[in-house]
């Protein structure tokens, strides 16, 4: 499979599963088949619509398209999304770091700081990156520094750098344990503790099972959950990884979107099913996510 196959697959699983568990974020799920409702069940009507995971993932893969990664390049991209009404639910991180950024501060002094700052915003939308081959380290914190500065944060993104790279250098097959390859890169954090916590756990371990860990948008709990999640593309397919992630309810988009970029990017875009596809291509946002795709070339 090529870089390119593997690459769109990416793209377009992420999206799917920000589109899709966009309209259930923070919902709790709860088993009602016993309850007799009068009148019959009323049901919440469901519409797919990409996000900030999304959008933000698409101006990076714009940012990339230059000669060498840049963070200023990165930030300044986002503000032209922002002022273009592109992103849609924005972080407040990042929306402090394009505030910041236009009233004037530095890129490294925008954003974020502290624990407000441990939110999963910045893993979210590193997965481009990874496709290119002289992204160094320094490249992924400064990455994430641009919105996010916190020790969290980083490790959280460089976790989802880390899991993709991982397929495109064939060190993970999807069958092999994901979590040592990873876990022996990552900093000393509580991200790497949750990994650590979740490796213990046995192979029969379920998703709803580690979500009950945390699912929240804090970084230690989401991006965990989601590497997890990825694990089991080959078991359940996308379809049910992704009806499983939105069942366990909390940050369900980028949960969704994160372990759809990662396991994408191993199943390649013919293993992604035809009527998830379909769902994304009827969005209106879809030519501009294929022409984001086209457009991405890679060193």
């Amino acid at each position: 499979m090529d870089i390119f196959n593997r690459f769109e697959a990416c793209i377009l699983s992420g999206a799917i599963g920000d589109a899709w568990g966009s309209s259930y974020e923070n919902e709790v799920i709860v088993d009602d088949s016993n309850i007799y409702y009068l009148g019959g069940k009323s049901t919440k009507p469901r519409k797919w619509c990409i996000t900030d995971d999304t959008q933000l993932t698409l101006a990076t893969c714009e940012a990339l398209l230059i000669e060498n990664f840049d963070p200023e390049k990165l930030i300044d991209t986002f503000i032209t999304y922002y002022r273009s009404n592109k992103l849609t639910g924005i972080g407040a991180a990042t929306l402090k770091a394009i505030l910041d950024k236009e009233a004037g501060f530095h890129w490294t002094q925008a954003g974020r700081t502290g624990e407000y700052a441990a939110g999963n915003g910045a893993a979210m939308r590193i997965a481009p990156l990874a496709f290119y081959s002289n992204i160094t380290r320094e490249d992924v914190f400064n990455a994430c520094a641009i919105t996010h500065k916190n020790d969290e944060a980083f490790a959280g993104t460089l976790a989802v750098y880390l899991s993709i790279k991982a397929i495109l250098n064939s060190e993970w097959d999807g069958i092999n344990n994901l979590f040592d390859i990873i876990i022996p890169q990552l900093p000393d954090t509580n991200v790497r503790d949750r990994l650590i916590e979740i490796n213990n756990y046995t192979s029969k371990a379920t998703i709803p099972e580690i979500a009950k860990l945390g699912n929240n948008g804090y970084v230690v709990n989401s991006i965990p959950l989601a590497i997890f999640c990825s694990t089991k593309i080959l078991d359940l397919g996308l379809e049910k990884m992704f009806q499983q992630i939105i069942n366990s309810g909390g940050d369900t988009d980028t949960n969704a979107s994160i372990a759809g970029q990662i396991s994408g990017t191993l199943i390649g875009t013919e293993n992604i099913p035809a009527g998830l596809l379909s769902k994304l291509q009827s969005l209106h946002e879809y030519s501009w996510i294929k022409e984001v795709i086209d457009n991405s070339r890679f060193n």
